[in-house]
């Protein structure tokens, strides 16, 4: 029995919740998944896994040797990253992530510049609004735009972005400006799912926090619907700033109740914390940083 391949079905499993999605993410038989597990603890003479129709749970003993095989795995992946010369030289894969409009606007520039500085370098850029997993979806580095929860991530602040309210200059000549949030009461408005609430929006008034109803008349999933339809004088929408930018600059948007926008929220590059950085991460992380700053202070 091959005990590491045997500790990554196992923590495959207990990532995943169960055997069927362990057999997914690893792209092997469902029922080899099931003959590894029962093999290890065969070998081990103990029970580590509860099994269900739906999911698995640790036993007590399963969550220790989980645990210790976590911590194993990762000195054996640290030690082949350093003999491939990762700590040497600038090479190998390296996987970011960013939300899809800060990602194509700002993110991807830089990776097409990084990538001409390091030939030796392959990237994927996976951009997604979804806050996806560092360690389950197996990302090097995350832009991630609001506050951080406590975690063993390493954050490096890059900027901040502005939470703010748009209508378009015909719209609002036909309706009149909003100067209160209180006003939003007499406007149509167009949210943007998983970003505004489709019922009630915040705004601040000195360190007093303003919850005020609004009337949804366009619900969106995207950024770009949400601009698309303020530009066409459907109502009022609520963006990040760097996503309403370009219609702002052109003249098709302009922000509203800016006195009463929140506090801003703070943008981060952020990756696992771990013993030595690898040089590909440590390259790209010196390499982005810095211009993302540049571009945010402007």
């Amino acid at each position: 029995m091959d005990r590491l391949d045997a500790m990554t079905v196992l923590l495959a499993a207990v990532e995943t919740g169960s055997l069927s999605a362990a057999s997914r993410r690893l792209g092997m038989p469902l029922a080899t998944v099931s003959r590894k597990v029962a093999d290890l603890e065969a070998h081990l003479n103990t029970r580590l896994l509860i099994r269900s129709s739906r999911r698995v749970t640790l036993t007590d003993a399963g969550r220790a040797y989980a645990e210790a095989s976590k911590a194993i795995l990762e000195q054996v992946d640290e030690a082949e990253r350093a003999a491939a010369g990762e700590y040497i030289t600038p090479r190998g894969d390296l996987t970011v992530t960013a939300p899809i409009v800060f990602g194509r606007l700002h993110v991807l520039p830089v990776v097409i510049e990084f990538l001409k500085a390091y030939p030796e370098i392959n990237l994927r850029l996976s951009l997604s609004d979804r806050q996806v997993n560092l360690v389950e979806d197996h990302i090097d580095l995350a832009i991630r735009i609001g506050n951080l929860p406590d975690s063993n991530l390493v954050a490096t602040k890059v900027g901040s972005i502005r939470r703010a309210t748009y209508a378009s200059p015909a719209y609002l000549a036909r309706r009149g400006t909003p100067q209160r949030p209180e006003d939003l009461a007499g406007h149509d408005c167009i949210t943007f799912e998983g970003f505004t609430s489709p019922r009630v929006w915040t705004f601040m008034h000195g360190n007093r926090e303003v919850i005020v109803p609004v009337h949804s008349r366009l619900s969106v999933t995207t950024a770009e619907a949400a601009i698309d339809a303020a530009v066409a004088e459907l109502g009022v929408t609520r963006l990040l700033s760097y996503q309403a930018a370009r219609a702002v600059a052109a003249g098709e948007l302009q922000i509203v109740l800016e006195s009463f926008e929140p506090a801003p929220w703070p943008v981060s590059a952020i990756y696992i914390a771990q013993g030595l950085v690898p040089l590909k991460l440590r390259a790209f992380l010196d390499f982005a940083v810095p211009r993302l700053r540049e571009w945010m202070a402007l």
